[in-house]
């Protein structure tokens, strides 16, 4: 996937047939990658994203966001992208021919502190991780926002509760 043109639905980021992952810190994100090329990913099929180009992205992408974006979730999962982004977080983007792959993505880098994965399909974004301190999800909707499955119902508290782990 190219950085500087990268997959969108209504001029929002939706990379369709690939996990995107973020980590608290590179050195998680760089240990993943290490962990992907392991399970037969190259390096070059990885797209990694610092803090800085993620905001920038998902800045671009509000600024181009026509009126459907915001009818499914892609508006709300670039915000909660750049709230992650925000505080700190990295992320890559690997690609998933089909769910069994997406789950054996997520299964590899779990352990590298992941805190999201989710796999764009034409229709359907599956988050792929959750943890132990993880709210039951609730309704997400284009008012409501993502469901965040924190006791506020903010991203930012999820990133800071599990940034330290």
């Amino acid at each position: 996937m190219d950085k500087n043109q990268p997959q969108t639905s209504h001029g929002v980021f939706k990379p369709v047939d690939h996990v995107v992952i973020s980590f608290p810190s590179s050195e998680d994100q760089s240990n993943a990658m290490r962990a992907l090329g392991d399970i037969g990913l190259t390096a070059d099929a990885i797209t990694a994203y610092t803090p800085d180009e993620m905001i920038g992205q998902v800045d671009r992408d509000l600024e181009n966001a026509t009126a459907l974006a915001s009818i499914g979730q892609e508006v709300n999962l670039v915000k909660a992208h750049r709230t992650l982004a925000e505080h700190g977080y990295h992320f890559l983007v690997v690609p998933a021919a089909d769910d069994e792959q997406a789950k054996r993505i997520a299964d590899t880098v779990k352990p590298f502190n992941a805190e999201r994965a989710q796999h764009y399909g034409h229709f359907i974004i599956e988050e792929l991780i959750s943890h132990p301190d993880d709210e039951p999800q609730v309704a997400e909707s284009p008012d409501r926002g993502l469901d965040a499955q924190t006791p506020s119902g903010f991203e930012g508290e999820r990133a800071w509760r599990h940034r330290g782990r």
